[in-house]
This record gives C-alpha cells, sequence and structure tokens, in this order.
C-alpha cells in the first residue's frame, strides 16, 4: 500500500535508536543516530520526533540507551538510575500522556523481575521496549479497520495536525482509517489544516498522505469552517495527546476550534487513539498540564520575524476539547461512544 513507502518515526536496529529529524521535513529526510539521554531529551522536546506514540516509544527506547553505561552497576544502582533517566525524558514534554505511559512501563518492569546481574536486566528492558514498539504497530492496524468502516465512498475528511505515519510506528491513529480505505479501494478527499504555528499539517499529513496517493488538499487553518459551510466536509479525525476519564481530550492547539465548527455545522467528530492514551488519573480535562512552547514559534515565520521584537506571545502546544464535543473515540478495541466517563473505564480495564 502507499503507506509502506513513508519512512519511520522511529527505528531501533542492532542496538542503535535512530529518529528521524521531522523538523527538516517536508524538503529533507535525515536520520540521527540518538546516542545520550540528552540528545533523546532534545530531540523529543524540539519536536524531532513527535505524535503521542512516537514520543512514547522514542521515550522506551531512549531510557533503555541510557542506561548502556550502567550494566556493570549493581542491579539497586541500576534501577535508581533508571527512575532518574526516566523522571527526566518525561519532564521533555509533559502534556503526551505515552510518554510517561512508556517510560514507567519499562521502570515497573525492571523492578518486577529477578536479575543478577544489570546486563541481564538491561537485556529485559530492552525487550519490553521492543514489545511496546511492536504493540504499537497491531494497534494502528486495528484502530485503521475499525476506522475504515465510517468512511464511504465520495466523503470529504478533514484532519487536523499530523497523527499518521509519522507520529507513531507505522500507519498513525487518525490516518489509519484513511490508509485502509484506501487500501480498500473507496474514493474520497482529504482537507488537512496546516496547524499553526509549527505546520504540522503543511510539513507532515500533507507529505504523507500525497506520498501515499490519498486525494489530499492543503488549507489554512482558518478555512475549516468556509470547507464546512460549502459542504466539503462530511467527517472529522484526529488524534490525541492525552485523554481525560469523562472523555474530554487533548490535542494539538486549533482542535478544539475544529470541534466547535464541527458541532455547528452537524458534523461527526473522531478522536482516534490507542487505549494508552487514556488517563483515569486525571478526571477532566481542567486537571490536563498544557506545555507552552517558546515565542518565537509564534513570531517567527521560518527564519523570518514576523511580529513586533517585545510582543507578548501566548503558545499553548494543545488545547483541551470538552467530551460533549466528540462523537467517538476509534481505539483498537473498536468505536467508543457516550457515556465516556463509563465507556472508556472499560477500555482502561482491558489495558
Amino acid at each position: 500500500m502507499g503507506s509502506d513507502i513513508l519512512p519511520k518515526a522511529v527505528k531501533y536496529e542492532n542496538g542503535q535508536l535512530i529518529f528521524l529529524d521531522q523538523t527538516k521535513l517536508p524538503l529533507e529526510l535525515i536520520y540521527e543516530k540518538q546516542e545520550t539521554l540528552e540528545q533523546v531529551y532534545n530531540s523529543i522536546k524540539t519536536l524531532k520526533v513527535r505524535g503521542a506514540p512516537a514520543i512514547g516509544i522514542a521515550g522506551a527506547f531512549g531510557l533503555l540507551i541510557s542506561m548502556k553505561n550502567h550494566i556493570n552497576n549493581s542491579v539497586d544502582e541500576f534501577i535508581k538510575m533508571l527512575k532518574s533517566n526516566g523522571e527526566y525524558l518525561i519532564s521533555s514534554r509533559p502534556t503526551a500522556v505515552n510518554l510517561s505511559w512508556a517510560v514507567n512501563r519499562i521502570i515497573k518492569k525492571a523492578e518486577s523481575v529477578e536479575a543478577h546481574t544489570s546486563e541481564e536486566l538491561y537485556k529485559i528492558i530492552e525487550q519490553e521496549a521492543v514489545y511496546i514498539f511492536e504493540e504499537d504497530k497491531k494497534i494502528c492496524q486495528n484502530i485503521g479497520e475499525y476506522g475504515q468502516d465510517l468512511i464511504c465512498d465520495g466523503m470529504g475528511i478533514l484532519t487536523h495536525c499530523n497523527a499518521g505515519a509519522l507520529a507513531v510506528s507505522e500507519l498513525g491513529t487518525a490516518l489509519a482509517p484513511i490508509y485502509k480505505a484506501l487500501d480498500n479501494g473507496k474514493k474520497f478527499k482529504v482537507y488537512a489544516d496546516e496547524t499553526r504555528p509549527l505546520l504540522q499539517g503543511a510539513r507532515l499529513t500533507s507529505y504523507e498522505l500525497y506520498s501515499a496517493g490519498v486525494d489530499v488538499t492543503l488549507i489554512c487553518d482558518n478555512m475549516a469552517a468556509y470547507a464546512m459551510s460549502k459542504g466539503l466536509i462530511n467527517m472529522v479525525i484526529v488524534g490525541c495527546d492525552r485523554v481525560a476519564a469523562n472523555g474530554d481530550t487533548a490535542n494539538k492547539i486549533g482542535t478544539m476550534n475544529v470541534a466547535i465548527l464541527a458541532k455547528y455545522f452537524n458534523i461527526p467528530f473522531y478522536v482516534a487513539c490507542p487505549s494508552s492514551t487514556y488517563d483515569n488519573m486525571t478526571l477532566t480535562g481542567k486537571d490536563i498540564i498544557i506545555e507552552e512552547r517558546d515565542k518565537k514559534e509564534v513570531t517567527h515565520f521560518s527564519s523570518c520575524q514576523t511580529a513586533p521584537e517585545n510582543v507578548n506571545v501566548l503558545n499553548p502546544a494543545f488545547d483541551v476539547t470538552p467530551n460533549e464535543l466528540i462523537t467517538g473515540f476509534i481505539t483498537e478495541y473498536g468505536i467508543i461512544k457516550p457515556p465516556f466517563i463509563v465507556n472508556l473505564e472499560k477500555i482502561l480495564n482491558n489495558r
């Protein structure tokens, strides 16, 4: 299928961790070997690797390689350093729950097994990181299968930011149903919001959809209402970075705008995500920590300054879409409909 030709966001081969530098796309295809904890932290922080599932995978492997120089330590010292490094990695991006989920899974695995040496323990957590990576592939396939049933011939589908192959192990979350529908010969159009201020929709989503042979049209963020008013959009599918227990959902800034518009125009609004994105310890969207990013992302377009030197800037990376604006969640377990406070808990119990 077309998406098979797409580059991979994260590679782990022969003990080496490699990230695709997504800040260079779509003009350059550059891979970087990750050799230190600090390098992985910076790669996640600066969005060289991004997308909630992908940074979870990156965090798991990043924590692993950070322990290469500690395999001669005692097991207790190894685990102590593992926890410290994990806490540091998690701080790189606080909103996406997949990062903390994956890192903590590695730590829990290390604490739960009986290993005689740190070298033995390293091999065990290496296998756990590989499991996380392989599980994500299956999850994306399942999300694609369930979601593609929602897509009919002649549809126009709007997506925001990038939740495709570049944001996961492969295939995607929000874009997985699109790729599966394309495989099944369905004819439809996809409209990709540019997604200011970092243009993930323009640089990444339109790039990978176009490369895969999908009929994609790029629009500015403020054109979504126009497209909906003209009947061009029949469904919205987005990814997400965290889902609270009540279904409130954090995703790339601008997602809530799209959800409000979809509600006004009576267009179904779906969120595609793995169950690892659900956080039942976060009760509502008000409890989600929203990352605030550098003001230069707003005051500059590429390297060109577009705003007054000392103007005040508000630059949250995410907003929270209230659960009442969401039609359903497309997960590896199926499509979850309201009431979310009840039905999401059922999904959590399956993890």
